[in-house]
């Protein structure tokens, strides 16, 4: 359920502080454009998509993948920009010019289009998000074009497209992924010639085979939180581990092996007292 909008209605007997105060997605931002900075689950989130990122056939140094980063995307309008809340690109440099980290991603300088956008569902984006804008958004000139089954360039706006026209039409990203955590709704769009298509999911996941990785909902705990997060999965089905996890594994497993160790030397010294040794007295001999 989204957060009530601000001003909220008085009520008799008044609500408590905690259902009546406004977040930031109810208040106005000194920019219009940001209703607001990315909360927890937004950060959390891109953390665990980057951390399960790992196509098999892409050596780690070309993987790059950003959240909340600036996307520049046309270089006739090189101040336009969308800020996905996380996309991955790879046969790019980990590293720009393979030296430092990114500012921000160019396309025109990188040369390569991210493969893959996910945008979190937030109060006040979920329509834009979801390509849901209104026809008078665009110029009439463009309208006109539309109608007459024209195709529309970015640049003959008045202002910059829409995320959804961007990553459909400017930058052709072949998976577009929209996630709810209100609803656990995982929706999957994916580039079918000029248009993306909505994919029709018979669980809550997705197989890239482009890239030998899925993605999909899985319920665990990350960062302390219990709930349904996005993360990707390998091609026998198996979730990708972070480091933290895996290190964590590789733990359980040596001390899964110490136990069974400490048993097996329990059981022989049990059978030798059995048979009438005392392991104690031939063990103080050696």
């Amino acid at each position: 359920m989204f957060p009530m909008k601000y001003p909220v209605p008085q009520s008799d007997p008044p609500k408590s502080p905690r259902e009546t105060l406004p977040t930031m997605y109810d208040l106005p931002s000194e920019n219009p454009e940001e209703p607001g900075l990315p909360d927890e689950f937004h950060d959390w989130q891109a953390q665990l998509l980057s951390l399960t990122f790992c196509p098999p056939h892409y050596p780690v140094e070309e993987v790059f993948c950003a959240s909340d980063m600036n996307l520049y995307y046309d270089v006739r309008h090189p101040l336009w920009y969308k800020r996905p809340d996380w996309f991955g690109v790879v046969g790019v440099p980990r590293l720009y010019d393979q030296v430092d980290m990114r500012l921000s991603y160019v396309v025109w300088q990188e040369g390569v289009d991210p493969f893959v956008v996910v945008e979190l569902l937030s109060p006040g984006t979920e329509k834009e998000d979801l390509g849901e804008f209104e026809p008078e958004t665009l110029a009439p000139e463009s309208t006109e074009r539309e109608a007459n089954g024209q195709a529309i360039e970015p640049h003959a706006k008045d202002k910059p497209p829409r995320k959804w026209e961007v990553y459909e039409q400017v930058l052709r990203i072949p998976y577009y992924i929209v996630f709810s955590r209100y609803t656990n709704q995982l929706r999957v769009f994916k580039l079918e010639g000029a248009r993306y298509q909505e994919l029709e999911l018979p669980e809550p996941r997705v197989w890239m085979r482009e890239l030998e990785l899925g993605l999909g909902l899985w319920q665990g705990e990350f960062q302390g939180v219990e709930r349904f997060w996005l993360r990707w999965y390998d091609a026998e089905g198996n979730w990708i581990l972070t480091e933290a996890e895996q290190e964590r594994q590789r733990a359980e497993e040596a001390e899964s092996r110490a136990e069974e160790a400490e048993t097996r030397l329990e059981s022989l010294l049990q059978r030798l007292r059995e048979s009438g040794i005392d392991p104690d007295t031939f063990l103080e001999g050696q």
